[in-house]
């Protein structure tokens, strides 16, 4: 299905052949009616299906009509990262490149001269408001935002936000918009809490589900089940064979991002870094290297694992496993976006196995097991149901050591021999004791008089004099 099918106004249309728009995506053809027509709307797809798309181009069809108050906010667009608000701007950007309709985007991390620009923005009502959350929370508790006005309410990434601990936020904001609103809540997994929040603030939706939380198919997925000390040989094994420009690698620290980076500049690789540490400067420039292709291969958490929108990434590389199901889909929905193929290779080393095992769980089948170089050695045995080797554990307070057990004062009495003899096996420390030899005659407790002193410790003199001081502990 294309674009003309819809009943879009002039303007739209003039936009979506300008960004070269012309088949829909399965999200787009199955949501945008429903839109259109006013109801609320559940959306549930995997990442890089189009969802953005799919809810902005109803809104601002309706907008372009000019039948909503002029400088007022119409529409507020939630997202739960700065990165993809910034992405959800730029998107606005060409689609209202031939519309009388505006924007701001809303968020953390700027400086005084980009909170002024926000500041205006809100104060002489943009049509459209991209905000994250904690950001406009701060807004509304200063005064500098009027809501009274909203027609358009949309969460997008929900899941994700929920995760972030957004919840009562969202419902704060929630609460200061009109009851009559057309609400929608995109998400790319359905948990509990999403079906909550979907009950508190949307009214009889429409649900929309497309293959809950599983990687687009054009993405090939591979994985190497190694130790971690042969992780950086096969990074160099694979970029040896193929070139490493539009490639993502991420690692689970941003504390390992310099480590990983420095040794693949080490290897003549054209790397940056991207974590949370960075300014919103910094992230700003690193992307913009990324994207204008000065930088081949970015290394970096799981902040690039949603909110960019490249369609030319080829691969992503999962150095360590990620912990979520989740986070494993959205860190190779990086790839194969926009109908394109791509590659997802993961890294799996013993201790990684049983997560492993858990994703291939959650995706309902087994991903291809690629044999290590030659050179590198042995791979370690894949065995995902057993558990991983335990390092370090420290013996619970309390428990037996070499000084037995805590709070027993005597060891169990060992049964007596007897001209060599085993004893009875029923003896016990309560038992009558065995027969002894002269020299195996138990010893008389010494009694509280007759006990040696302990030796006193001293620890330096008394002020004023020459005598040493006993420690206040020493005796006891």
């Amino acid at each position: 299905m294309d674009f003309y099918e819809f009943d879009f106004e002039d303007e739209v249309l003039d936009a979506l052949d300008a960004m070269n728009f012309i088949e829909c995506t399965p999200i787009q053809e199955k949501t945008i009616t429903p839109l259109m027509e006013g109801h609320d709307l559940i959306g549930v797809a995997q990442t890089g299906t189009g969802k953005t798309a799919a809810y902005l181009l109803p809104v601002l069809n309706k907008l372009c009509r000019n039948e909503y108050p002029e400088n007022a906010i119409n529409c507020i667009i939630m997202a739960p990262t700065r990165e993809l608000a910034q992405q959800i701007d730029r998107q606005l950007e060409g689609f209202t490149y031939f519309m009388d309709v505006s924007s701001v985007a809303v968020y953390g991390g700027n400086d005084g001269i980009r909170y002024g620009q926000e500041l205006k923005g809100m104060t002489l009502g943009a049509d459209i408001l991209v905000a994250t959350p904690g950001r406009l929370i701060s807004h509304i508790n200063l005064g500098n935002v009027d809501l009274s006005k909203v027609s358009f309410f949309i969460l997008d990434e929900a899941d994700r936000m929920l995760d972030m601990g957004f919840y009562n936020d969202i419902m704060t904001i929630a609460k200061q918009l009109p009851a009559e609103r057309q609400t929608m809540l995109f998400s790319a997994t359905m948990p509990e809490e999403i079906r909550k929040l979907a009950k508190n603030i949307l009214k009889d939706p429409v649900q929309v589900t497309l293959s809950l939380a599983k990687p687009a198919d054009g993405i090939t997925q591979q994985a190497y089940i190694c130790h971690e000390a042969q992780k950086m040989g096969i990074i160099k094994d694979i970029f040896t064979k193929e070139s490493a420009e539009r490639v993502i690698l991420f690692v689970s620290k941003k504390s390992k991002v310099r480590e990983v980076s420095t040794a693949l500049r080490r290897m003549g690789l054209n790397v940056g870094e991207m974590h949370s540490d960075l300014t919103q400067g910094e992230r700003d420039e690193m992307m913009f290297l990324y994207k204008s292709r000065k930088i081949d291969l970015l290394v970096a958490t799981d902040i690039l694992a949603r909110g960019i929108d490249i369609d030319d990434i080829r691969i992503v590389i999962n150095y360590d496993v990620p912990g979520d199901c989740d986070d494993y889909i959205h860190r190779v929905g990086r790839t194969a976006r926009a109908n394109n193929t791509g590659r997802g290779i993961t890294l799996v080393s013993v201790n990684d196995q049983q997560a492993f095992g858990r994703i291939e769980k959650f995706i309902g089948k087994p991903i291809d097991k690629i044999a290590l170089p030659a050179e590198l050695g042995e791979a370690p045995e894949y065995n995902p149901a057993k558990k991983k080797p335990e390092q370090g554990k420290k013996r619970p307070y309390g428990s037996k050591g070499r000084g037995g057990k805590k709070g027993d004062n005597a060891q169990k009495a060992k049964p007596a021999k007897k001209n060599g003899a085993k004893a009875e096996s029923g003896n016990s420390a309560t038992s009558a004791p065995a027969e002894q030899s002269s020299a195996q005659v138990a010893q008389p407790t010494p009694s509280k008089e007759t006990a040696p002193k302990k030796r006193r410790r001293y620890y330096g003199k008394k002020k004023g004099s020459g005598k040493p001081t006993a420690s206040p502990e020493a005796g006891k």
